[in-house]
């Protein structure tokens, strides 16, 4: 199975760099998943989430998945996005499965959570962290109640420090949650994918599981991951 995935567009930012990688990438690939891991719009504008939808036109003959990230701004937002682009299938803290390949590949996504809350959410959402614990456990109940031959995680916050490494460390618990790695080795999805970290690594491991940073500028384009040949296990990839 073949995945294109990419977060942190910020379009219209980066929509450049976007839509020059759909020409080198993907014209001569066909992917069976096409992931969009939060941040694809800068501040809320929702106008440029049809942008990205009909770059994709014609080029993409695969199943959209999008989650969302904290640059997409709150529910007012998102729902006007959701409801603009039917084509695309969005989850909030959601699972769905697709037939790929005579096997149930299931996909959960989320915005993701963090140890500690920006000022401007600890200002102005009552209750976050609360909310981020609920998720975690939520997302962990999804992963665990998923029936699928091939679990995938889209999480826009990190779900790992290891993947952070490059950032400011102060702010490391302002990026993702170090929550998620036990879901990660409990549940064990095959694949977990993620961004925001614009100056991250583009993979780590959780125990064995395989965790990919897919923002596009960190990577200067969109990832491709062959899950026959690019999910090896972490000493494997050594001999």
């Amino acid at each position: 199975m073949l995945i294109a995935a990419v977060s942190d567009i910020h379009s219209p930012k980066f929509f450049d760099l976007f839509v020059k990688s759909l020409d080198l990438h993907i014209d001569n690939k066909k992917p069976d998943l096409f992931l969009l891991v939060g941040d694809i719009v800068d501040r809320g504008l929702v106008l440029e989430y049809r942008k990205i939808y009909n770059s994709l036109f014609g080029k993409i003959n695969c199943p959209i998945v999008s989650c969302f990230g904290n640059s997409e701004f709150g529910p007012e937002n998102t729902e006007l996005m959701k409801k603009e682009n039917p084509e695309i299938i969005f989850l909030e803290d959601e699972s769905t499965v697709f037939d790929i390949h005579d096997k149930k590949i299931g996909v959960v996504g989320t915005k993701g959570s963090l140890d500690r809350p920006t000022f401007w959410q600890s200002k102005n959402i009552q209750g976050i962290m609360e909310h981020y614990r609920d998720r975690t456990e939520k997302i962990s109940m999804l992963l665990n109640d998923l029936d699928a031959d091939f679990k995938i995680l889209m999480t826009h916050y990190v779900p790992t420090y290891k993947i952070l490494e490059g950032e400011n460390p102060v702010q490391f618990p302002e990026m993702g949650s170090r929550f998620f790695e036990k879901v990660i080795i409990e549940k064990r999805p095959d694949i977990v994918l993620c961004g925001h970290a614009h100056r991250g690594k583009k993979q780590v491991w959780i125990d064995s599981v395989p965790v990919f940073n897919v923002g596009l500028t960190l990577n200067n384009g969109i990832t491709l991951i062959d899950t026959e040949k690019d999910l090896k296990a972490g000493l494997e990839k050594f001999f």
